[in-house]
């Protein structure tokens, strides 16, 4: 390919990183099952723990495996640089990690996955980091918020379970005027149906083992740097704009530049805190990574189908998902993501709690587990699962409510998706 055409995203989801093994030929990329890497002398070893010049010292911190899914991660969302950690949870601790401090606080939508509210609201707190709660739907609400000792907003670009498309431009601006980066969760929309950093983004997570991997077959999370935020004009973030005394006084902002922030997750985040991804989850991903085009617009194909369907059970109250006409997120869906509004959508049923079990116990296609983004078609009922943890007012508030059940919709034959449901839904 001539250097002045830029890859479409179906090649980049193909080549970008990669390259033919060097020592081998072998066109797909190796598995580097090794913890360590020999140096090619004294100063070579120095230059690498200096940071002087990049390469691999320990797996723990960089492979090459996992080197190809970060380059082609940066390249899918447009980014600088990109960081593959062992899974999306590690992926939001390593990126706070890097910019708070004991007592600073950030932003979160409240409509979150479940394991981020009790991460942000429980687990952070150890840290002594706080976060505060806004209404995805209203960015005055995250303004309302900001306070000197803000550091970050948070949000998801397809809200998990509730399906909401949120307007990042529209918080974006607020995360601007506060002087604070905007981290996106881009794990249901995957950078084919929407690009963060487009809409304002300055950092962008994924969980790995959702749709980008897309097989359920391996975990790990990323973290992509889209150069775009003034570390050192802001002043606020010690870690980037400070001498770092584990380099010998070098200030990382001043000496990576755009790609500052994914190098201090690496350096400092990542090999202090240790959640490596392994080089065969690194493999699987990459691997599923190169289908990603083909599968994300079947799973948005099927999923329309399946939500118009269910909007005419009668045993179903409301269908919110945000493909649909008339849909609330619609206007929203059609600016952010055209290709189709994903996958993963919620419904509720008349009868409540107790139907949602029933539904989850008699689906035969579906499978019942805790999990999205797979081939295979996925069903859970959120407010006895994946959010039980939470108070019935935290439940409401994150869209899982009693009634709700959520569907991951797969790439089966549409026919036979619709068919498992009926038959659950004839035992409720």
């Amino acid at each position: 390919m001539s250097e002045d055409r830029k890859p479409g995203f179906n090649t980049l989801a193909i080549h970008a990183g990669a390259q033919p093994d060097p020592a081998t030929g072998a066109r797909a990329t190796p598995i580097y099952q090794t913890t360590s890497f020999v140096f090619d002398d004294v100063d070579h070893a120095a230059a690498l723990f200096n940071l002087e010049t990049f390469g691999n010292i320990y797996t723990r911190i960089m492979n090459p495996t996992q080197a190809v899914l970060e380059e082609r991660m940066a390249a899918l969302e447009g980014g600088t640089a990109a960081l593959a950690v062992a899974s999306g949870h590690a992926a939001q601790v390593i990126v706070l990690h890097t910019l708070m401090e004991p007592g600073d606080e950030f932003i979160a939508g409240r409509q979150l996955y479940g394991g981020s509210i009790n991460q942000f609201g429980q687990a952070f707190a150890k840290f002594d980091w706080t976060v505060k709660w806004a209404d995805t739907t209203d960015a005055d609400s995250f303004r309302a918020q900001v306070t000197p000792k803000t550091r970050a907003i948070f949000v998801e670009s397809i809200a998990n379970p509730g399906g909401i498309i949120t307007d990042i431009e529209a918080i974006a601006a607020v995360a601007k005027e506060a002087g604070v980066p905007l981290i996106v969760d881009n794990t249901l929309a995957t950078p084919y149906l929407t690009k963060p950093k487009e809409y304002g983004a300055d950092i962008i997570v994924h969980s790995l083992t959702k749709f980008l991997g897309g097989h359920g077959n391996s975990i790990g999370g990323v973290i992509v740097d889209c150069g775009t935020f003034d570390w050192m004009g802001s002043g606020r973030y010690p870690t980037l704009t400070a001498p770092c005394s584990s380099y010998h006084g070098i200030t990382l902002a001043e000496t990576f530049g755009n790609f500052a922030f994914a190098i201090a997750c690496r350096v400092l985040g990542l090999r202090d805190l240790g959640p490596a991804i392994s080089p065969m989850n690194a493999f699987l991903i990459l691997t599923g990574i190169e289908t990603l085009p083909l599968r994300m617009q079947r799973h948005c194909d099927n999923t329309l189908q399946v939500a118009e369907w269910l909007q005419g059970h009668d045993k179903v109250a409301w269908v919110n998902y945000a493909g649909l006409p008339g849909n609330k997120f619609n206007a929203l869906a059609r600016r952010y993501c055209p290709a189709g509004a994903g996958a993963v959508f919620t419904f509720g049923l008349k009868d409540g709690y107790e139907a949602g079990i029933a539904l989850v116990s008699n689906v035969q296609l579906f499978s019942h587990l805790a999990n999205i983004g797979d081939t295979r078609s996925l069903i859970i009922h959120p407010a006895s699962t994946t959010h039980r943890q939470l108070s019935d007012e935290h439940r409401e508030r994150a869209g899982a409510g009693a009634d709700v059940v959520r569907l991951s919709v797969g790439l089966e034959s549409v026919d036979d998706i619709i068919a498992d449901l009926d038959q659950a839904l004839a035992a409720v």
